[in-house]
């Protein structure tokens, strides 16, 4: 079987000849440190980034232009991984990146959503947002004229008739969705977290009459590119989850959410598309039910240290899709960590329906020789 074969059989529970050997990615730094002790680095291997900068792995949705990890992907030998439509979900055209202010350690820059973030020289850490495009109902209107109209125009690439061509003849995971594509992340990203939590409670109705928008523009490029070429999945990124719990209530996610959702969902069963994940970190343990409600059939990462073991989900939810579940942690205690993880997750692995990998980008302290061992390890039970 090849990786798509692989991911659609696994996704829909059914035998594989073995399950995929993905990653989720890396932090700059970490990959930094593993060329010190001794990994080749690629011919095609992205450079000139910051520490604290993401290089996603085999097991993200990457597309071109974003960093990507080649050099574990060869010498660990991973499947190969997906690859998202290169399509614009969210302001079009996007802001122009601009730095506002500037000292010897950080900078003030707007990004091409519309935030404004400080971010640290050094890449340090992340960015911390200080303003959103969306304050009201007038910059509303004035953004979804200006920069959210439903029309494709230059949404999709100049050369979509060569991706769409080489989409027909792919032997890898194709999804359709990106950081744009998600309910509550994409009005969180326009309003900022404090603004969007009272204006559920202030003004309601702002809050139905942007997703009702928002889901039309996804909808009518979801209907463009579905149209030339089929995909094998399609995903929400959320980030709906903080260490204890999802940060909107049961109550607050049926009302706003869920009719959306299912909207959306429909529209894409409708068209072939019955794979449908989305990515949220945290613990996800309450959300997990609103989700199938809305008719989500999958979710990852599964961070351990926020609550969550994919056996415990596996046990509640047995048709549940997952990704990760590895803890990112453990892999920098050694080989005895190493060993108690794999074996957490090995049942779960037999169960299908589950692509083991680890909980998120893999952290700096994790040395390259325990990498191997884990890599190895899990090769085998794979």
């Amino acid at each position: 079987m090849n990786a798509r074969e692989r991911f659609l059989a696994c996704m829909h529970f059914e035998p594989v000849d073995r399950a995929l050997n993905w990653e989720m990615g890396y932090w700059a730094s970490t990959l930094e440190r593993w060329y010190g002790e001794g990994l080749t680095r690629h011919p095609r291997a992205p450079t000139g980034l910051g520490a604290g900068e993401a290089v996603k792995g085999e097991g993200f949705p990457w597309k071109p232009g974003e960093p990507r990890d080649y050099s574990a992907c060869a010498a660990f030998e991973l499947d190969k991984g997906i690859e998202k439509v290169a399509c614009e979900y969210g302001p079009w055209p996007a802001y122009s990146a601009e730095i506002l202010r500037e000292d010897e350690t950080t900078l003030d820059r707007r990004e091409p959503d519309g935030t404004v973030v400080r971010v640290r020289k050094d890449s340090g850490s992340l960015p911390h947002p200080l303003s959103w495009p969306v304050t009201d109902r007038t910059s509303w209107e004035q953004l979804k004229s200006e920069r959210l109209r439903l029309d494709s125009s230059g949404r999709l690439p100049a050369d979509w008739s060569e991706q769409v061509q080489r989409y027909h003849e792919r032997d890898w995971v194709l999804g359709i969705g990106g950081p744009m594509v998600g309910l509550f992340s994409v009005l969180r990203t326009l309003m900022g977290f404090d603004k969007l939590m009272f204006t559920l409670y202030d003004d309601p109705q702002l809050i139905r009459e942007m997703l009702a928008h928002l889901s039309e523009l996804w909808l009518a490029q979801f209907e463009r590119i579905l149209a030339d070429t089929s995909v094998d999945y399609a995903y929400y990124w959320e980030d709906m989850s903080f260490k204890s719990g999802s940060m909107i209530s049961p109550r607050f996610y049926r009302e706003f959410l869920t009719p959306v959702y299912q909207r959306i969902n429909s529209f894409l069963k409708a068209h072939g598309v019955d794979i449908i994940l989305l990515d949220t970190d945290g613990n996800v343990w309450g959300l997990i039910p609103l989700l199938l409600e809305a008719g989500v059939t999958g979710t990852y990462p599964f961070e351990v240290r926020a609550g969550m073991n994919v056996a415990e989900v596996r046990a509640c939810y047995p048709r549940l899709a997952m990704l990760g579940g590895i803890d990112k942690t453990a892999l920098a205690e050694g080989k005895a960590a190493i060993d108690r993880e794999l074996a957490r997750v090995a049942p779960v692995i037999k169960s299908g329906g589950y692509i083991p990998a680890c909980d998120h980008y893999v952290p700096p302290d994790v040395a390259l020789q325990d990498f191997a061992y884990y890599r190895c390890r899990l090769a085998e039970l794979l």
